[in-house]
């Protein structure tokens, strides 16, 4: 078996005296993509800002959480992108007031060759959108240019924080797409509401439920288990299967 590319270890999470993440521990596949689950308000997001170190500095953090050998808890947060650590996160977090070629040049790494023919042939709208504002483009381009500021390096792991959330449906099968290519060279730690999603690009799944890990195993098996799907993300058979 692998070893795997992450590994979270009783993973405990206290935001404004709220206990978010209760004991949370998983592993992430050196390949695929694996997928984080799990009811609005369990924890998710906060799974993900723990990882790259984006818990909030009156939070408290505990546990252990390692990428390979490398330990990755107190380590700021600009180490850990340097170290091969991609976040695109739920909001977009694009510079609106930006062209779309200057959210890409502050995303480059200092001594690295930025891989801009990458990026343009995954996203060719970047490329001829170079010179417009952000903050013009439409939410599926935002997205775009999220998850391709983050290609522009090279990654040991990507997180993504619901990509397709808010998008019209031309939009979600554009961005699965991406994920789905991308996730054939770099291994994805997916957040995704949208089960259509799920069925498509994970392998496999971990389910949280009130701050902790409900369920881990085969995506695909987990979607194909009606009862436990509907009780564990509250949707039912039509969901799943669209």
């Amino acid at each position: 078996m692998m070893e795997p590319i992450l590994s979270v270890e009783d993973l405990s999470v206290r935001i404004s005296g709220l206990h978010i993440l209760q004991g949370v521990s998983f592993a992430v596949a050196p390949t695929g993509v694996t997928v984080l689950l799990g009811r609005n308000g369990v924890g998710k997001t906060t799974t993900l800002r723990a990882i790259v170190g984006l818990t909030p500095p009156a939070g408290e953090v505990r546990g252990t959480i390692r990428m390979g050998a490398q330990s990755l808890l107190a380590r700021p947060t600009h180490r850990l992108v340097r170290g091969g650590l991609g976040y695109v996160p739920e909001d977009r977090c694009v510079f609106a007031g930006l062209t779309v070629a200057e959210n890409l040049r502050l995303a480059e790494r200092r001594g690295t060759t930025p891989a801009y023919d990458k990026v343009f042939a995954l996203f060719p709208e970047l490329d001829r959108r170079g010179r417009q504002r952000a903050g013009s483009l439409s939410g599926g381009q935002q997205q775009m240019l999220a998850i391709g500021r983050v290609l522009l390096n090279d990654n040991r792991l990507l997180l993504v924080d619901e990509p397709t959330k808010g998008l019209a449906p031309k939009v979600v099968t554009e961005v699965a797409e991406v994920l789905e290519r991308v996730a054939e060279s770099v291994p994805v730690l997916l957040v995704e509401q949208n089960l259509a999603v799920v069925r498509r690009l994970a392998k496999d799944a971990v389910v949280l439920a009130a701050g902790k890990v409900a369920w881990t195993g085969d995506a695909r098996e987990l979607l194909l288990e009606t009862a436990l799907t509907k009780s564990l993300l509250g949707v039912g058979s039509a969901e799943v299967s669209h």
